[in-house]
C-alpha cells in the first residue's frame, strides 16, 4: 500500500514504535525489559570537532614525533596506583551477565592492550583474575560475591553508586542465566529472578560512605585505587561528594552507557547525556583544586578514538567502553544473523542480553553458546580494537598539536550544534561563542 498517495501521516507523538509498546504493554500487563542503552538521538561527542593545527597552530609528524598515551590512575592515596598504556579502560560487566568465555576474553584484551578490567556485579572468576593484569573489583549495592580476599586480589577497588542506563535503580539478573555456579557466586537460589539494591545497605550519605573506604583501605592496607562510580545525573554535587568521600578515582557513566537487562523506559528517561556530565564532573574537580590529582573517568557511548580524544580534550583521564568492548567479543556479528532473526532481532539489533540466548555466546550462560566464543581468539578481536582506538587518538591530538593525549584540552574543541556548545561548554563553530557566557 502507497501510504503517501493515501494521504498518510504518522504521528511524530505516536508513532509506530510507541503504538507497538503501548499494544505490548496492554497485550502482557508488564514492562518492557532490555539490554543496551538508549536509542534515542541524544547529543554526543558527534556534535564537537577538533581543530587541527595549520598555522596558528603546530602540528606533530606522525613518524617521527611522538604522542605519549600513558596514564597513572590512583594516585591520590593509594600506595600502588593503576599505571595503564593507553587512557581506555574496560567497564563493569559480571560474569552472570556475561559467560565465563566472554569475562576470561576482557581480561585476556585488557592486559594485551596494557589496560585494565572490571569485575562487574557477582563476584571476581578465576578466568577472570588469572588473565587479567590490571583488575578492578566492583563493590555493589547487592554486595554479590564479595568477600574481603577478593579485595585484596584486586588491582583496584570501585564503589558503584550509579550506572548510567539505571541511575537510581538495581540490576535485574533473570532466572534463566542463574546457573548452578553464578547463583553459588551470589548466594542466590538456581533460577529464580535476581533484583539487586539501588542503594548501598552500608551507608546513607557522604559521610558513612567516607568510613566505608576508609574500612576498604585498611583491608587492603591502602594499596589499590579507590573508585566511586556514579551514574550521570546530579553530576556536579555527586563528584564533589565523592572527592570529599575520599576517592582516588571518580567515574561518571552517562545515559548512553549500555546494562545487560534493566526497564525500557529508564534507559530512555534517566540521566543526562554523557556529553552533558562530562563537564559537570570537571568542573567541580577544578573548583576543589584536585583536577589531574583526583583522575576522572567517563564512560557511555564511547565508540572509538574520536569520542576518546574528545572526552580527553573536555577534561577526563581515561574512558571506559562497555557496548564497545562486546562488539570488538563478537557480539551482533553478521554470521550469526540468520540465529538472531530466529530470536525475533537481526545482527546490528540484537538487545536482549537478559534472556541469555545469544549466539555469540557472550551474553548467556548456556554451555553449549557459551562454548562458541573463544576467549583468546575474542580477546585478541578486542586488543586490536583497543589499539585501534589509541592510535586514532593520537592521530588527533598530533594534529592538534600535543605530544600526549592527556594534552588535548578544551581549546582544542568546537561545537555543531547549540545544544552542544551549551553541553561541552565549547563555542560554536566558527564564533566564539559559548551558550551561557554571553557573546
Amino acid at each position: 500500500m502507497d501510504h503517501a498517495s493515501h494521504g498518510l501521516r504518522e504521528s511524530a507523538t505516536f508513532d509506530r514504535a510507541t503504538i507497538h509498546a503501548i499494544q505490548r504493554a496492554a497485550e502482557t500487563g508488564i514492562y518492557d525489559i532490555r539490554g543496551w542503552g538508549a536509542k534515542r538521538r541524544l547529543p554526543h561527542f558527534d556534535d564537537l570537532l577538533l581543530l587541527g593545527a595549520s598555522m596558528s597552530r603546530y602540528p606533530l609528524e606522525g613518524y617521527r614525533e611522538r604522542c605519549d598515551t600513558d596514564v597513572v590512575l590512583g594516585t591520590r592515596h593509594a600506595k600502588n596506583p593503576l599505571r595503564l598504556a593507553t587512557p581506555v579502560t574496560i567497564a563493569g560487566m559480571s560474569f552472570g551477565a556475561l559467560s565465563a568465555q566472554a569475562k576470561e576474553a576482557l581480561g585476556r584484551g585488557a592486559s594485551e592492550a596494557g589496560t585494565s578490567t572490571t569485575t562487574g556485579d557477582g563476584g571476581m572468576t578465576p578466568e577472570e583474575r588469572g588473565h587479567s593484569k590490571h583488575l578492578v573489583y566492583q563493590y555493589l549495592p547487592s554486595r554479590y560475591g564479595m568477600n574481603p580476599d577478593d579485595l585484596r586480589a584486586a588491582d583496584a577497588i570501585e564503589v558503584v553508586l550509579g550506572q548510567g542506563a539505571k541511575p537510581g535503580g538495581g540490576g535485574m539478573l533473570l532466572g534463566q542465566k542463574i546457573t548452578e555456579r553464578v547463583a553459588g557466586m551470589r548466594t542466590l537460589p538456581v533460577g529464580i529472578d535476581q533484583r539487586s539494591a539501588c542503594r548501598h545497605p552500608d551507608w546513607t550519605g557522604p559521610d558513612d560512605l567516607a568510613i566505608k573506604i576508609l574500612e576498604l583501605r585498611e583491608i587492603t592496607d591502602w594499596e589499590k585505587p579507590i573508585y566511586v562510580k556514579v551514574g550521570a545525573t546530579r553530576t556536579y554535587y555527586d563528584v564533589k561528594l565523592a572527592v570529599h568521600a575520599g576517592a582516588d578515582v571518580v567515574v561518571v557513566d552517562g545515559m548512553q552507557g549500555g546494562t545487560a537487562a534493566t526497564q525500557d523506559v529508564f534507559i530512555e528517561h534517566v540521566g543526562i547525556p554523557t556529553l552533558a556530565a562530562l563537564p559537570q564532573a570537571v568542573r567541580a574537580l577544578q573548583e576543589l583544586g584536585v583536577h589531574r590529582e583526583v583522575q576522572l573517568i567517563v564512560s557511555g557511548g564511547i565508540r572509538g578514538g574520536a569520542d576518546m580524544a574528545k572526552a580527553l580534550a573536555l577534561g577526563a583521564d581515561a574512558v571506559a567502553i562497555g557496548t564497545a568492548a562486546l562488539i570488538a567479543l563478537g557480539d551482533n556479528h553478521p554470521r550469526y544473523d540468520a540465529e538472531y532473526r530466529e530470536l525475533g532481532s537481526a545482527a546490528g539489533y540484537f538487545d536482549d542480553y537478559q534472556d541469555g540466548r545469544d549466539p555469540a555466546g557472550i551474553s548467556t550462560q548456556d554451555e553449549e553458546l557459551a562454548a562458541r566464543l573463544d576467549p583468546a581468539d575474542a580477546g585478541r578481536r578486542l586488543a586490536n580494537f583497543l589499539r585501534v582506538m589509541t592510535m586514532e587518538a593520537q592521530t588527533l591530538a598530533r594534529a592538534c598539536g600535543k605530544g600526549h593525549l592527556l594534552n588535548l584540552e578544551p581549546e582544542d574543541l568546537v561545537a555543531l550544534t547549540i545544544e552542544s556548545a551549551a553541553m561541552a561548554r565549547v563555542p560554536l563553530a566558527g564564533t566564539n561563542w559559548i551558550p551561557g557566557e554571553g557573546l
